[in-house]
């Protein structure tokens, strides 16, 4: 039997010398910290370990210059994390820049491989 074709697309911000410095990985980890309040509960939604998820943020933080969390230790109401403006912004524009390529792909996809869904296909 035949198997429908689908796109799926990751889009990588590297450096110019080729370092990945920003992904859907990290997209994830500070969205999950925007709903989490925290960086320890946005690793273990994603099964991650806590100083995996600070090593990210560290390497990114020291590639792209500027602080990615600000966070708070403990104290009365515990401690947590927000983002920083930068990291919002960051975020909003790799979001944006994925829907953007997304729905120009998946146009695309179809245009040259739409012929896929009408060919005789049998073993």
């Amino acid at each position: 039997m035949a198997k429908e074709l689908q796109l799926k697309l990751s889009i990588r911000l590297f450096t110019d010398d080729n370092q990945r410095c920003f992904g859907p990985g990290v997209a994830t980890l500070l969205e999950r910290v925007q709903e989490h309040h925290s960086l320890r509960s946005a690793a273990a939604s994603m099964e991650m370990a806590y100083s995996k998820a600070w090593r990210i943020i560290r390497t990114a933080e020291e590639t792209f210059g500027f602080k990615l969390l600000t966070s708070t230790i403990g104290g009365q109401h515990g401690g947590g994390a927000i983002l920083t403006e930068e990291a919002q912004q960051l975020l909003s524009a790799y979001r944006s820049f994925q829907a953007d390529v997304d729905t120009y792909a998946k146009a695309r996809f179809e245009r040259t491989f739409g012929f896929y869904r009408s060919l005789d296909k049998h073993l």
